[in-house]
């Protein structure tokens, strides 16, 4: 097997074509303007995405609304944004008009900081809380849904990905902890129609066959009642609704999904594998093939959590190959995924696909899963990867300097 051929090898996704298999997943870096448009920073990464020739990138996770939201410098996309957006998309498709460009839409939720932003809520999860939303405030969300995507369209880009993983307020709605008597809660009829509903009306308003429209979804979330669980108040493993949930999904016009798992807030270590323990990785490969099953051929499949395989110095034992690359390739010729999904592995080098095109493989920048790229996140510092990118090694320094200062300041 070359691993080469394979993940360099195109891909359909409706009536798009990737150049390879290769996808850059939604990594919000927390570095927009006040006004939540791109800056010089936002455009340096992207631009860097771009000429790697990835064969799709998610421009990351932008909110549709700057009342409720977790990054206090988190891109938006409301009518303010038209302009910049579209001077955005147009810049990126100038440096290589055959990447895929999606954008990822959310709502924040439960996870919106109130120190800066309204935390609402489906149904109050405890440690986490928040204004418990009517059903007017979420048909009015459900409508700013449908205007950003309107405007994604409008600036260019080549389709939406609806946020329903990682405890944002899509997967709030789906998951069996939201038993709340209502239109979106209790049965799990009820609670998928929310999704359906939103499609339904997006596809409506956005009505061109070549706009992509897809879904990120946690199969598990990994704790009781999350999503993917049997329960209320269960944290078994139950795939019957997230698999139902992506066939009607693409009854509704979804060409493809992206496989995840956990809520980063309370099970980190299942949506973004450490080195610690980095077995949790072969539990996607296992929700993957779920989806993979279960869905039109034509419909494609985007696995997670690849770069904790870096070269192969991992710490995955009785295996003889663990790279990257290898697992990578060995995966979609076993029908497990069609593309593979890199998050941290994106910003610690932009550029490996290029690399691999032009037998440079000895040249890329592996994650050395340090996760400091989290730090900055959870301290709502500009983030990227601090390892290779001096720029972001200072912002490091800075930020723990910093936050040593205010613990002083508090004692």
């Amino acid at each position: 097997m070359d691993p080469r051929k394979v993940l360099l090898s195109p891909i359909k996704i409706g009536n798009r074509t990737c150049p390879n298999r290769f996808f850059m997943q939604a990594m919000e870096c927390n570095d927009a303007d006040t006004e939540g448009n791109p800056t010089d920073l936002t455009y340096q990464r992207y631009e860097n995405l771009f000429r790697g020739q990835s064969g799709m990138v998610s421009l990351e996770a932008i909110t549709i609304t700057d009342k409720s939201r977790s990054r206090k410098n988190q891109l938006t996309i409301m009518p303010r944004n038209i302009k910049p957006l579209t001077n955005f998309v147009q810049k990126m498709k100038e440096i290589n008009p055959e990447t895929v460009f999606i954008f990822q839409l959310t709502h924040s939720g439960e996870l919106s900081k109130s120190d800066f932003s309204r935390k609402v809520c489906i149904k109050p999860l405890p440690g986490y809380g928040g204004d418990v939303l009517s059903e007017e405030e979420l048909d009015r969300i459900m409508e700013e849904f449908v205007l950003s995507a309107k405007i994604a369209y409008e600036a260019g880009a080549d389709g939406i990905d609806l946020k329903l993983c990682h405890g944002y307020l899509g997967s709030q709605i789906l998951r069996p902890y939201n038993d709340r008597p209502w239109k979106y809660g209790g049965s799990w009829e009820n609670r998928r129609q929310f999704a359906f509903d939103l499609f339904e009306r997006i596809k409506r308003e956005v009505n061109d066959s070549n706009f992509l429209i897809g879904a990120k979804i946690s199969a598990w979330e990994g704790f009781p009642g999350g999503f993917g669980t049997a329960g209320s108040d269960s944290p078994v493993i139950d795939l019957t609704e997230p698999i139902d949930l992506i066939k009607g999904l693409e009854e509704r016009g979804a060409s493809f999904f992206i496989q995840s798992a956990g809520s980063p807030s309370i099970t980190i270590s299942l949506t973004q594998v450490d080195k610690r323990a980095p077995y949790f990785a072969y539990l996607h490969p296992t929700f993957s093939k779920a989806f993979r099953d279960n869905l039109k051929p034509e419909t494609v499949v985007i696995g997670s959590n690849y770069s904790v395989y870096r070269d192969g110095k991992n710490g995955l034992f009785a295996v003889e190959d663990s790279s990257l690359l290898t697992v990578a390739a060995k995966n979609i010729l076993n029908g497990v995924t069609d593309m593979i999904g890199l998050g941290r592995q994106s910003l610690a080098d932009p550029l490996l696909p290029l690399k691999l095109s032009e037998g440079r493989e000895e040249e890329i920048n592996y994650c050395t899963l340090c996760d400091n790229c989290l730090e900055l996140l959870i301290q709502q510092s500009q983030i990227g990867c601090s390892t290779y990118n001096k720029y972001y090694t200072e912002v490091l320094v800075n930020t723990r300097q910093e936050k040593g200062k205010l613990k002083v300041s508090h004692t």
